[in-house]
Formats: C-alpha cells, structure tokens, sequence
C-alpha cells in the first residue's frame, strides 16, 4: 500500500519529536481523528506524565489525553529506536537564540541526527520548528542524503511552520489554515494530504524556503507594529497624550488600519526571536534588515522603559527604587497562561533587583520563577500584602486576578497593559 492510501486510511504510524508547546497540541489533535502517535522527548518527566494519561499544557483537555493513551492511540517515549516502526516523522523542538542572539539550531541538528540512524525508505519527514529561510535544506537534507536516501523518491521531507497560540480560545490546530512546502513536488503533496486529514484548510506553497519565511512573515509583522505603537506610547508619554485613547479612536476607522497595543516588551517564542533569525540570515546575502531590527531593539528597551515609569512614580511619593518593595503582577508573557519563554516580566524583575528593589511577584498559573541567581515563588495576594508593598506593577493582566482590590488596597500601582482601566485611578500609574 502507498504511502498516500496508509494516510488516508489512518494506517500511519507518525512519531512527534519534542512534546512542547507545539509538539504535545499536535500530537493529540492526530490522535484524535484515529492516527497512532507516539511522542519522543528527551524530557522523562514529560513522557511518564504522557503515559500516565496527564496533562502539562494548560490549553489541552486532560481528559481526552487520558483517553487517547487508555485507547492506545497516543504514547510516549524517549527512545529513539521507535523512528524505524514509524511513517511519518514531525519535528517541533525549539529554535532560541543564543546569548549573542543568533541563531541556535542545534535542537534541530540534534533531532535529525538521533532520527537519521533508523530512518527507511517511504517516510516522510517534516520540520515545524521555526528558523531562518533554508533550514530544512541545509540542516535536514544533508543527512537524509549521507545515508543514501533520495529526497522525493525513497524518502519525503517538508516544512511547516507551526502556527499554536497558547491560551487563544478561537483558533486552534485544526481551524489555523496550515502551510506545506515541500522539497519536491511528491514531498508538497504527502504532506499536505496528511495535515488535511487534521485541518480544515491545507495552503500549499512552492518550497520549504517560502513555507520558512511564510512563518518569520507572520510574526515580524507583529513585531514591526508593535513596536511602532510602543514608540507612539513613549511620545504619547513625552506629551501628556492618552496613547490607549488613541488608538482606541484610530480603530473606528473601518478600513486600512489594525489596532496593535503597547507594553512593557515581548514575549513568547516566536515574536521576539523570529526577527533575529532573518535578520541573521540575510547578511549571508549582503543584505541588512534595519528596519527589522530597529524595531526588535524597541521592543527589546521596553522593559527598561517600564523600570523608569516605576522609578518615577516612587519619586512621585518621595521613595527611591532601592529599598523599595515592589510587588510584581503577572510574569507569563501573556494572559491566563503558564509560559514564561521571553517574558519581559524576567527582564523587569531584573533591572529592578540591580537597582536594589525588594521584589516579589503573584502569578495564579506560575508558582515559581528562577532570575539570574534567585529563585522566587509566587506570593498570595491578599490586602495585606498590598499594603506592604510600596508599590505593584501590572506586567500580564490574568482574567482572575482581583484588580479591584489592588486599585483599593495598594499605595501605587504601575499599569503597563491598561488592565485598570475600568477603575478608579487615584493610586494608578499608566505607562
């Protein structure tokens, strides 16, 4: 039987490397339209939660993962020998930056180098992890090609950048059109059948180079936006003007506009690195994004900028940054999730301790955070511990955290998400 009928039968064994953030979502949307999967993580603690039935990613249902393992259709390892039983490989380990914010694909080097042993012939490889424009040809392809295998005729590869949204209750796996490039025209095609047995719309592009730049596309558009408005909101600032107020107003235009909002920086794992990635690659062709870049340092100052709106409201009272308690609110890069990837929250907490504030921080999703030397756990919020502080600061505004009672209880608060809005601001800083 071809490779396409076993697809389309759901005969396929399909393994998943990397049981993240993007790995795990996936792994459970295949079980669920009846493919057999098999996570491989290096991670035990994430396999045996697996294989347990457990779940560690806020946005999945840990019952249907207990039912998908009870019914045989989901399992879990850390060895990599299963590659030789499976069909279809799909690799979604992570891709950061390095500490000169560079690219750091070794994740990726690593994935293909343990799967390349047990690879055969009728295959089909796909990458997901986000890189920089010809990843999958000069990372994957070498090593596919040292054992033999010919791309589009013993073995399939292709890319498709993973498009997850952590706590995004609207779009998920299966309603996100997914885009397939292939190394070869048979390589588009065996995968784009396969993600049409999960998704409902399957974009098919020319190559793995467009279906990579496809994604970076995505997220630096984010990226260059959000740092204009985050510019906006630093002169907005300079002129005693609303920045929220304006653009709440520049979004009643019904056309050639999109609202995008300020805050103290990025986070997550694709806006704030994928920049870097393009940025880097371009210069192998004697071209210079600068404008890309400009914006990602806007975006990377912003938490220096919130440390700033802080030390001026404690002037304000007659206190200084050192010596002050500071109680910070939220530290996940986003609302009512755990993820603390790029969080500038860490940054803020940061640059507070060097300028020696007392922090302490409330997360309801995070119960405890590592930064640079110190460790910290989160700290129940309660009138008490309000009054204690000197002042709070609004990092990620969770939907059950009780914003009433800080505005009520606490001597001065920081708002950088606008998260205070709706109450009373005789105590309320905006940044």
């Amino acid at each position: 039987m071809s490779l396409e009928n076993e697809i389309t039968e759901k005969k396929v064994k399909i393994g998943i490397v990397g049981l993240g953030y993007v790995g795990l979502p996936l792994a459970v949307e295949m079980a669920k339209v009846d493919f057999n999967v098999v996570g491989i993580d290096l991670d035990c603690r994430k396999v045996d939660m697996i294989l347990r039935g457990e779940n560690y990613i806020p946005d999945l249902n840990g019952d249907i993962i207990k039912n998908l393992v009870k019914s045989g259709h989901l399992k879990a390892t850390n060895d990599f020998k299963v590659i030789g039983d499976l069909d279809v490989i799909i690799i979604c380990v992570p891709t950061p930056l390095n500490k000169t914010r560079e690219p750091d694909t070794s994740y990726i080097q690593g994935s293909i180098n343990s799967i390349s042993p047990y690879l055969k012939k009728g295959q089909l490889i796909i990458l997901e992890s986000t890189s920089y424009p010809g990843t999958t040809e000069e990372i994957i392809l070498p090593v596919i090609k040292k054992y033999g295998l010919e791309v589009g005729k013993d073995i399939y590869v292709a890319f498709s950048p993973e498009r997850v949204d952590p706590g995004n209750k609207k779009y998920s796996i299966k309603n996100t059109p997914k885009v397939v490039g292939g190394v070869t025209k048979d390589c588009t095609r065996i995968a784009s059948l396969l993600y049409a047995q999960v998704v409902d719309q399957v974009v098919s592009v020319s190559s793995p180079k467009t279906a990579e730049m496809t994604k970076l596309l995505e997220n630096i558009f984010r990226c260059v936006n959000i740092a204009l408005v985050n510019e906006i909101m630093i002169l907005c600032d300079r002129m005693n003007i609303d920045v929220w107020e304006v653009v709440k107003a520049a979004s009643t235009k019904p056309f050639g506009f999109m609202p995008f909002y300020p805050g103290p920086g990025l986070g997550g794992h694709c806006i704030p690195v994928d920049p870097f990635y393009l940025s880097w690659k371009a210069k192998e062709y004697d071209f210079y994004t600068e404008f890309i870049e400009l914006a990602g340092k806007i975006n990377q100052n912003m938490p220096y900028y919130v440390v700033s709106k802080i030390a001026e409201a404690l002037n304000d009272v007659q206190k200084s940054i050192k010596g002050s308690k500071i109680l910070i609110l939220g530290v996940a890069y986003k609302k009512d999730i755990d993820d603390l990837r790029e969080s500038p929250a860490l940054k803020v907490i940061e640059i507070l301790r060097q300028k020696g504030a007392l922090v302490s921080y409330h997360d309801p999703y995070i119960d405890k955070i590592s930064v640079g030397d110190e460790s910290f756990c989160s700290q129940p919020l309660s009138e008490d511990m309000l009054r204690e502080n000197d002042c709070a600061v609004v990092i990620t505004d969770h939907s059950n955290v009780d914003y009433e009672l800080i505005v009520n209880k606490a001597n001065l608060v920081v708002d950088t998400r606008n998260a205070l809005d709706e109450f009373s601001r005789g105590n309320i800083v905006k940044i």
